[in-house]
């Protein structure tokens, strides 16, 4: 076998590797891609919190009350999750407040188990008329709605983004928050039935 043949060989071999590797990454990207990416939907939704109160039992001065309005098939929920069981352990509990969960009527599902310190609402006087979700309402402790709306805006929802912290640790210091009308874009989903 001669110097060059041998050279053309070796060359056809890293070709031929580099064709494969080329493919199998390829075929690695759109495995990951159809399975974890998805497209970000533009939706600019109007949050408005006046028909919103909260059920008798748990109205008036009190404790402050976050109510997280949720939709079982709507993917827009699953990156909302991670940072909702972020609030949950930040002020849950001894810290001042109250977790509550209302979902959206005619739907299936629960919680993940991280957030099991989330009481289940069967209903909120007024939340058949809200828009879209995921959104969040808070009540502060005289019980007047402070803040509804969503948990944050754009693409990704984590603390580096989000309204609720600021909201929460203004609550807490007794600082009033009035922010009960809200227009914002990023991932939503309707609340209303289609049709």
């Amino acid at each position: 076998m001669t110097a060059c043949t041998r050279t053309r060989r070796r060359t056809a071999f890293i070709a031929l590797t580099t064709a494969v590797c080329a493919a199998a990454l390829w075929a690695g990207y759109e495995w990951f891609e159809g399975r974890y990416i998805r497209a970000f939907s533009d939706q600019t939704a109007l949050f408005a919190g006046d028909v919103l109160s909260l059920p008798s039992a748990l109205a008036g001065p009190g404790r402050i009350r976050v109510v997280h309005f949720w939709d079982p098939t709507c993917p827009c929920n699953v990156g909302n999750q991670e940072h909702l069981s972020q609030l949950v352990e930040q002020f849950a509990g001894a810290n001042g407040v109250d977790f509550y969960a209302v979902q959206k009527p005619g739907t299936h599902g629960q919680l993940p188990s991280t957030l099991s310190a989330i009481k289940p609402l069967g209903s909120l006087p007024g939340a058949e008329q809200i828009t879209a979700s995921p959104a969040v309402a808070i009540w502060d402790r005289q019980g007047k709605l402070a803040y509804f709306g969503p948990y944050s805006e754009g693409l990704v929802c984590n603390s580096q983004n989000s309204f609720i912290e600021p909201i929460l640790l203004a609550l807490k210091a007794d600082r009033p928050v009035s922010a009960t009308h809200t227009l914002a874009v990023g991932c939503y989903c309707p609340w209303q039935p289609a049709g």
